[in-house]
């Protein structure tokens, strides 16, 4: 059940060894931080080879590759692997353990924080992505937040069939497959998991398990009535 393979195509990320088989997809998140440790390590030679504007706040041990763009007045903390054709729009927060696929878009105004994103994602306004993994072309409408601590700040769970798993986890934000779309001020609870080819409406609130293939829809009534004008 929750097998990486049945979210994440992993043609489309050059991270395939965070995840382990037979373990539940977002098992993966707990290890981002030694995986990016032990990556940035191996590199030989200069760590920035990307496209870096002068005012942008590069940290310690991260990565930028060639082909990556880093616009004025980003932030990036580190440790951080920032792929090839990828952009750090103006005004970005990445924080710790950040890790993005090739031609990514990283927003203005948008904050990441323990996350790992496949190719080809876009998160491009005001967006939080924390202790989540995005799948290949997975979409996150403007003002999308990513929520990854529970209120009462127990271990986040995943409600499934009828039944609760406890994910053994503090801080886990969202699973989104491949080429799932979620609306702009949509909201989506800890432990919320989204399979491939989904749709998710704007201004949802989103908690469980969405099936592949799912639309939610989010229908508010709206009341219309005459102006009094003076």
């Amino acid at each position: 059940m929750f097998a990486p393979e049945d979210y994440l195509d992993f043609s489309q990320t050059d991270h395939e060894s965070l995840f382990s088989p037979g373990e539940p997809v977002w098992s993966a998140i707990g290890r981002i931080g030694d995986y990016l440790e032990s990556l940035i390590s191996g590199v030989e030679g200069d760590l920035l080879l990307g496209e870096i504007h002068e005012s942008a706040q590069i940290g310690d041990r991260v990565y930028i590759a060639p082909g990556a763009v880093v616009e004025a007045n980003a932030v990036i903390k580190g440790p951080a692997w920032i792929g090839s054709g990828s952009t750090v729009r103006s005004g970005a927060y990445v924080r710790e353990k950040v890790i993005t696929g090739n031609n990514c878009m990283l927003g203005n105004s948008s904050e990441f924080k323990n996350c790992l994103l496949f190719n080809n994602v876009e998160t491009p306004h005001y967006n939080y992505v924390g202790d989540s993994i995005l799948g290949y072309k997975a979409h996150l409408g403007a003002g999308v937040i990513c929520s990854n601590v529970r209120l009462d700040r127990r271990n986040v769970t995943v409600r499934s069939e009828g039944k609760t798993l406890d994910t053994g986890l503090k801080k886990f934000g969202t699973i989104v497959g491949d080429r799932t779309e979620v609306g702009c001020n949509s909201v989506l609870s800890p432990g919320s998991i989204l399979g491939r080819d989904g749709i998710v409406y704007p201004c949802t609130h989103w908690q469980g398990v969405l099936p592949e293939a799912s639309i939610v829809k989010n229908k508010q009534p709206l009341d219309v009535v005459k102006r009094h004008l003076r």
